[in-house]
């Protein structure tokens, strides 16, 4: 196996809700997670200060001013290309349709990183939805309860050149490729609203756990049927060329909300267990009534 594809294979997840112990967060939305020494980019100083030197545009917006752009390097451009390059016969393979649309009302450059000001200005006009800068990576409940407000926070760093097809974080690509596609879809941008509601209603660690792996076996890793073949919703499937291969071994149980609650997972591994509705209508419209109701 080559060294692409190995990296292919060990694409990341969202190590955003990774646990259900959501009281311990912190109310600060520029809290962020400092680089462990296995990350990529640990050992490389030039790529840790444009690391800092991104996270200040965010340590320094106030919500609601224009965003300001990101100093990409050629280098991190071309990242974004191998990316690029890797997901666009990944998608037309298994993403399902709604996502399609709104990934072509984006229109992204294959060879430039998007400036979060320009996806923002789309997302906004389709959803409502605003995409905000945050330095790295905040605690889940700060994150979850923004979605309530109509508000994605966004990391707008990418990941280290020398692995362009894995990261072990949520990075500009995640974000924007995954969660910004699919809030310039109306109906998941609701969904994503209605989880942040059900969050700022729940108290009890147990409950968040529950709502924690619901959204993980959704708005994260969710599939679905269409005209006979298993499609992706789920943005942690749609920005990994590799995840979208993999999810063809995974174990497909019926749409189940109250399995997908009790249900485990770990954010390390490909996923051997998804939950494939019958179709986007059915998965809306169960999902939507459960998280109103809860």
């Amino acid at each position: 196996m080559t060294d692409i594809e190995t990296s292919i294979l060990s694409d990341h997840v969202d190590a955003r809700i990774v646990t259900g112990d959501l009281d311990a967060a912190i109310a600060d939305r520029n809290a962020i997670v400092q680089l462990d020494p296995d990350h990529p980019g640990f050992r490389d100083p030039e790529y840790r200060r444009r690391r800092n030197q991104i996270a200040q545009i965010a340590m320094k917006y106030h919500p609601g001013d224009p965003i300001p752009d990101a100093p990409y390097t050629d280098e991190e451009h071309q990242v974004w290309a191998v990316i690029w390059e890797a997901l666009g016969p990944a998608h037309r393979q298994h993403a399902c349709a709604q996502y399609l649309e709104a990934l072509e009302r984006l229109s992204f450059a294959p060879d430039r990183i998007p400036q979060l000001r320009e996806v923002n200005e789309k997302v906004q006009a389709i959803s409502g939805f605003r995409l905000e800068p945050v330095a790295g990576l905040v605690q889940p409940r700060v994150f979850l309860e923004n979605l309530a407000d109509g508000v994605f926070l966004c990391t707008q760093y990418i990941r280290h050149h020398s692995t362009p097809l894995y990261t072990p974080e949520p990075d500009v690509v995640h974000e924007i490729v995954g969660h910004g596609v699919t809030l310039a879809c109306p109906r998941l941008a609701e969904l994503n609203r209605l989880f942040g509601e059900a969050v700022k209603k729940t108290s009890s660690a147990d409950q968040l756990e529950r709502l924690s792996r619901i959204y993980w076996f959704t708005i994260e890793f969710g599939v679905l049927r269409e005209n006979g073949s298993v499609k992706a919703f789920g943005t942690g499937l749609l920005s990994s060329a590799g995840e979208l291969e993999e999810m063809r071994e995974a174990n497909l149980q019926p749409l189940d909300l109250e399995s997908m609650s009790e249900q485990p997972y770990d954010p390390t591994h490909f996923q051997p267990i998804l939950f494939c509705a019958a179709s986007f209508d059915e998965m809306y419209q169960r999902l939507r009534k459960f998280l109103i109701e809860w």
